[in-house]
């Protein structure tokens, strides 16, 4: 398994079908939990997993006349790399640009300040 790559929109949202459902995930699956909402011919949903197991995300395998899918990739694993990313192209990975972004023309509840610092403080020890 090669290093992990951003993944288009499409993509990233059949990989939440994928995380949100146990294994393995169908074609079928795709199209009733999202591929009608987005509007997809079959043809595009295997087409665009097909395209995940090229990148590394998915495995596939024939079971009878279907074709199925597993993840290779867990969604915690893959926001950490987004999120990493994201730290490290917009913010120069400094968490305090990240949280001062964030918290910018909005006031800070101070249950949401409190829990920032008890979550800092947590990572000192």
């Amino acid at each position: 398994m090669g290093k992990i790559k951003s993944l288009p929109d499409a993509e990233f949202e059949i990989m939440k079908v994928v995380w949100s459902n146990e294994p393995p995930i169908t074609t079928n699956m795709i199209m009733e939990q999202l591929g009608k909402q987005k509007g997809w011919k079959a043809p595009t949903a295997i087409s665009l997993l097909l395209r995940l197991v090229e990148r590394g995300f998915l495995k596939t395998e024939k079971h009878g006349k279907e074709r199925v899918y597993y993840p290779l990739i867990g969604k915690e694993e893959y926001l950490q790399f987004e999120t990493d990313n994201f730290l490290k192209l917009y913010h120069e990975n400094s968490f305090a640009s990240l949280v001062s972004s964030i918290y910018q023309g909005k006031q800070a509840e101070k249950e949401d300040i409190s829990e920032l610092m008890n979550w800092a403080k947590e990572r000192e020890k």
